[in-house]
C-alpha cells in the first residue's frame, strides 16, 4: 500500500511524498547525486528556487543534504530576462542514483552530445531519492502511469526559443502555474512511448495542474542532480 508522508516546505507546492513498496526501504548509496522526486506536484513549484529547495529537502531526508542540489528544469526568457537551460544548472557530473549506479559521466554523456542514448536513464535506474521505482508504462495493476517527468527542455537540455509554441511556453510559466491552462515539456524516465522515448523531451502536457499532468501520464515529478 502506498504511504503518504507530509513534508514541511513552506511553499505553494503542497509537497507530498509518495513512497512505493519494498525498494523504498533500501539503504541509499553515499554516491547519490541523481534522483526523480518522490514528491508529486502541479506546475507551480515556486519557480526554480522553489524546485531547488524541494530537491535539497528530499536529499537531506536521506542523508545527502551536504551536497548542492538543483532541479533539472529550464525556463523561458522574455524581453527582461534570459532563458535558463536545465543542462547549465546541474554541474559537471558524474551522477549516480540511490543504489550507486552510474547514470552519466558528464553533461555531454547525459544529453548524447557526442553519442546519442549514452546515459543510463531508464525505469530501473531513474529511482527516487529513497531508491524507489517510479511507476511507468510498466507498473503494478491499478497504479497510474507516472513516467512524464517535468523538464521544460528540448532533448539537449536547453530552453525552447521564444515562439516555439504559439500559445504556451512549455514551462508552466516558469514553474509558477498550477492551473489547467499552460503546458510543460516532459520526458519519459522509462524511455517507453508510442513515438518519442526521450528521457527529457518527449511531449507537452495537457495542462499545469496535477490533474492535467496526470491525464498525459504524469504526476508532476522532476529530476534532481547534485551540482557540486
Amino acid at each position: 500500500m502506498k504511504q503518504i508522508l507530509r513534508c514541511g516546505i513552506a511553499s505553494a507546492t503542497s509537497l507530498t511524498l509518495a513512497v512505493f513498496p519494498a525498494s523504498a526501504q533500501e539503504e541509499v548509496s553515499p554516491k547519490l547525486s541523481f534522483f526523480v522526486t518522490s514528491s508529486t506536484h502541479s506546475g507551480n513549484l515556486d519557480g526554480l528556487q522553489g524546485a531547488d529547495a524541494i530537491c535539497q529537502t528530499l536529499a537531506t531526508q536521506v542523508g545527502a543534504g551536504h551536497r548542492v542540489w538543483r532541479a533539472y528544469l529550464s525556463t523561458h526568457g522574455s524581453r527582461e530576462t534570459q532563458a535558463i537551460n536545465a543542462r547549465d544548472r546541474i554541474g559537471k557530473g558524474p551522477w549516480f542514483n540511490a543504489k550507486g549506479v552510474l547514470i552519466a559521466e558528464t553533461v555531454a554523456d547525459l544529453h548524447g552530445d557526442i553519442q546519442r542514448d549514452s546515459n543510463r536513464i531508464m525505469q530501473s535506474t531513474a529511482l527516487t531519492e529513497t531508491a524507489a521505482i517510479v511507476p511507468g508504462r510498466n507498473r503494478p495493476e491499478r497504479v497510474a502511469n507516472q513516467h512524464d517527468i517535468l523538464t521544460g527542455s528540448d532533448s539537449h537540455g536547453r530552453a525552447f526559443a521564444a515562439g516555439a509554441m504559439r500559445f504556451n511556453n512549455l514551462t508552466c510559466d516558469n514553474w509558477t502555474n498550477g492551473s489547467n491552462s499552460g503546458q510543460a515539456m516532459v520526458g519519459h524516465h522509462d524511455r517507453l512511448s508510442s513515438w518519442n522515448t526521450s528521457w527529457n523531451s518527449s511531449h507537452a502536457s495537457k495542462g499545469c495542474s496535477l490533474e492535467a499532468l496526470a491525464q498525459t501520464g504524469g504526476a508532476g515529478r522532476f529530476y534532481c542532480f547534485a551540482s557540486d
